[in-house]
């Protein structure tokens, strides 16, 4: 009996994602993103240099599901050891649409492989990461999120076993109309709870706040500035204060 609950629901999800992708096509983005700091989870992960991070997103046909995969590395010398790449597999969709409680998820893992990194030095990681947000639940144009970050190490080396933990981050977005850039200006709060990711304490850690917008060059290209505001509120995360601008070039194949 499980085994033909399991096949039927096999058919059915097959049937309709052939359905949905009659018309669609394979979706391919480039995203280029400079950062003058990178704060990785609170942390500042190549200290006071900057970062550069270079993506391509496989959109599978409008399903919901695809692949990233990231480049990651310092703008100067002295953290060459610390470039990793990222191989993440995602799916997105969207609960209870056109209601109040409209829930849009994201849940993705993420293989991250330090490459100049020797083995014996836990040169790999698994990050899963649960994203929430609920864009009608509250008035006007604030929108909360929940995003949800496990990572531990990939392997059988039980000497890192201290790597593994959680973090809440608690966000709070909200969209400022600004006719003169004919784009919105995107607000965005977060404060974030480390619950024993690499052995620190459990703790409210930091909070960030920032402004964004995206502005479109043509239909395939836009160009997204960011400037940002990291408080720390525990030292074993970041011991001071972090003030960081993000620059993203994004290209959408069609």
């Amino acid at each position: 009996m499980r085994k033909a609950i399991v096949l039927c629901a096999v058919v059915v999800l097959s049937n309709t994602l052939l359905a949905d992708t009659q018309e669609k096509k394979l979706g391919i983005n480039l995203d280029l993103t400079y950062t003058s700091k990178w704060l990785s989870k609170g942390i500042e992960a190549y200290g006071q240099k900057g970062g550069l991070f270079k993506t391509v997103d496989f959109d599978f046909w409008g399903t919901g599901l695809g692949v990233k995969v990231t480049h990651r590395n310092a703008t100067s010398s002295g953290y060459v050891n610390a470039q990793r790449f990222d191989y993440r597999p995602y799916f997105k969709n969207i609960l209870f649409r056109d209601t109040p409680y409209q829930t849009n998820f994201d849940i993705s893992v993420g293989y991250e492989h330090y490459t100049r990194h020797p083995r014996k030095l836990a040169n790999t990681t698994w990050e899963w990461i649960f994203a929430f947000s609920w864009p009608k639940l509250l008035p006007g144009k604030l929108v909360p999120s929940y995003v949800a970050y496990y990572e531990y190490p990939a392997g059988c080396n039980q000497a890192f076993r201290n790597l593994t933990g959680w973090i809440h981050t608690f966000i709070l977005g909200y969209d400022i109309d600004c006719t003169d850039l004919n784009a919105p200006l995107h607000l965005s709060s977060e404060v974030a709870y480390y619950d024993g990711l690499a052995g620190r304490v459990s703790d409210w850690a930091y909070a960030t706040f920032g402004v964004s917008t995206k502005l479109r060059i043509n239909d395939n290209t836009a160009f997204v500035p960011g400037v940002y505001h990291q408080v720390s509120m525990d030292d074993s995360v970041c011991k001071r204060d972090v003030t960081y601008a993000m620059l993203s070039m994004k290209y959408k194949f069609k």
